[in-house]
C-alpha cells in the first residue's frame, strides 16, 4: 500500500500528474478547487513527490516521477475518500479493476496522462496567460500541442467558441504577424484569427 496523505494532497498529485505540468497555486485553487495550504504540502514536497518554487509572486507546483509513481500506486491499492457513499465505493471498486488492468499491460501511465485536446488548449492558455481573458496568439498555444493536427485544434478551437466563454480575434497590425501567425490563424468567415482569449471560469 502506498503511503497516505490527506484527500486535498492526494487530489493535487492526481491533477499535476493529470495535467503533465507545472500548475500555479492560484490556478491548482481557483480552477480544481484544491487546497493545499503548507500543512498540506508540506509532507509532499518534504517526501519528494512534488516541488513547489516561486515565479516571481506566485507559487507553482509540480509532480515529480517520484510522485507519477505515487500516483500510480494510490490508484492501484489507495482507498476511496472517507466518508463515502456506496455508490462511491462502487465507482471507487469499477475504477479500481480498469486501472489494474490497464497497469498490467503497461497502460496506465499513458492512459491518465493523455488527456482531450480542449483540455491541453485550455491548459496551455492559462500558462501563457498573465492576466485573466488575455489575448496570446494561437501560433504560442498551438506549439504547446503535443503536434496535434492543425485541422484537428481548429475543429476543437470551433466548438470551444460556442460555449461563448472563447474567443477568437484577427490581429490588427498585420504587419507584425510573422509566418508562423499566419499558418496558426483560424479562418472564419473569410477572415483570420490569430488572436484566443478564455474567460475565467466562475
Amino acid at each position: 500500500m502506498p503511503e497516505t496523505y490527506g484527500p486535498q494532497a492526494r487530489a493535487a498529485l492526481m491533477q499535476l500528474m493529470l495535467e503533465d505540468r507545472a500548475i500555479a497555486h492560484k490556478e491548482l485553487t481557483d480552477r480544481f478547487k484544491i487546497k493545499l495550504p503548507p500543512k498540506e504540502r508540506g509532507p509532499l514536497n518534504d517526501d519528494e513527490l512534488m516541488s513547489t518554487s516561486k515565479e516571481g509572486r506566485r507559487l507553482v507546483h509540480e509532480i515529480t516521477d517520484k510522485g507519477v509513481e505515487w500516483c500510480m500506486n494510490d490508484l492501484v491499492g489507495g482507498e476511496p475518500p472517507s466518508p463515502s457513499g456506496p455508490l462511491a465505493r462502487a465507482h471507487a471498486e469499477m475504477l479500481r479493476r480498469v486501472i489494474g488492468f490497464l497497469h498490467r499491460r503497461g497502460l496506465l501511465a499513458e492512459a491518465v496522462r493523455s488527456g482531450d485536446l480542449e483540455s491541453l488548449i485550455r491548459a496551455a492558455y492559462t500558462d501563457l496567460a498573465t492576466a485573466p481573458e488575455d489575448w496570446i496568439r494561437l501560433a504560442r498555444v498551438r506549439s504547446r500541442l503535443n503536434g496535434a493536427g492543425k485541422n484537428e485544434v481548429d475543429d476543437v478551437l470551433l466548438e470551444m467558441m460556442k460555449t461563448g466563454t472563447v474567443h477568437l480575434a484577427p490581429d490588427s497590425n498585420t504587419k507584425m504577424l510573422t509566418a508562423e501567425d499566419r499558418a496558426s490563424a483560424v479562418r472564419i468567415g473569410g477572415e483570420d484569427l490569430h488572436l484566443i482569449a478564455i474567460e475565467e471560469s466562475s
